[in-house]
């Protein structure tokens, strides 16, 4: 299912073939952990390049820890929510069903850990600077076979551009970062899956 495959997962692809200089240094690991470990609510808009190619847009909503909410604009107009250590899907096809499964074997729950620590032994696989950004491809030590994230930064100030997830079954989905505001209040109401299961099935 593609949105699945988002959760659970090029423009990058040629933002990576670029040659960096070899005096450029990447934004330490350090750096980069501390700025995710402040960053505690974002909303804004994203466009999605799926693994077919494909291009979705929409508005997406985080609040660290442990909660993501992703809304799809027309014609797709799917919802993906994180909430309650569990991931869900709603397919507007079939709006009284969602496939629901653990967050924590989405390498997106990397960023929406409580603590995140890029320096941990085996989290992240490379590090690079990138043609003035900074490229770091984490993945689960414990679960190296769930997939992977690769996280796109930019510096002054450091500020998370995009990023491309590798599911376990190898396809790739980028999401790319447009506008964002930062610091809001995000009601509790925007993740709770098991209150947008029942909303949907009383209509």
């Amino acid at each position: 299912m593609k949105r699945r495959a988002f959760v659970i997962a090029p423009l990058v692809g040629a933002l990576l073939s670029i040659a960096a200089p070899a005096f450029a240094a990447p934004i330490s690991l350090n750096r980069l952990s501390a700025y995710l470990n402040d960053l505690q609510t974002v909303q804004g808009d994203f466009t999605q390049v799926n693994a077919d190619g494909s291009i979705d847009t929409g508005t997406i909503y985080l609040r660290r820890p442990g909660r993501a909410r992703f809304e799809y604009n027309a014609p797709n107009n799917a919802l993906v929510m994180a909430g309650g250590s569990q991931v869900a899907v709603f397919d507007p096809v079939s709006p009284d069903n969602a496939n629901i499964y653990p967050l924590s074997r989405t390498p997106l729950s990397i960023i929406l850990a409580r603590n995140v620590n890029l320096g941990q032994a085996k989290m992240v696989v490379a590090h690079r600077e990138v043609d003035n950004t900074t490229v770091v491809t984490a993945q689960d030590p414990a679960h190296p076979e769930y997939g992977n994230i690769q996280l796109v930064f930019t510096d002054n100030p450091v500020q998370l551009r995009q990023w491309v997830i590798t599911d376990d079954s190898g396809n790739q989905t980028t999401m790319i970062l447009g506008d964002t505001k930062t610091g809001m209040n995000l009601s509790n109401a925007l993740f709770n899956i098991e209150q947008e299961r029942l909303r949907r099935t009383s209509r």
